[in-house]
């Protein structure tokens, strides 16, 4: 339980330490917007018209360093969900017996 509670507190530190990368892309370009949730689209979506790698270079390379980035983001919440249901049946294993 005491190595489950850790390795959440340091997953939280780390998910704090990506979120502040993604605050700090989202402040580089206002055209990425500043919602943390969400990629960007980089593929062709019907009826909008995405800007490729040849119109704005800098800007695509941005906008795909933040996906990686919130896709380490998901990553790392769902390590932090499984490792909370398993903190959740120590909890209650060692409680109830």
């Amino acid at each position: 339980m005491l190595l489950s509670s850790i390795l959440m507190f340091i997953l939280y530190l780390v998910l704090k330490y990506v979120l502040a990368w993604i605050r700090y892309f989202n402040s580089l370009d206002s055209r990425l917007g500043q919602s943390t949730w969400r990629w960007s689209y980089d593929y062709p979506v019907v009826g909008e018209r995405d800007i490729s790698d040849l119109d704005d270079k800098t800007f695509v390379r941005l906008r795909r360093k933040r996906n990686r980035v919130i896709t380490v983001m998901y990553s790392i919440l769902l390590i932090m969900f499984l490792l909370s249901m398993s903190l959740l049946s120590e909890f209650l294993i060692f409680f109830l017996t």
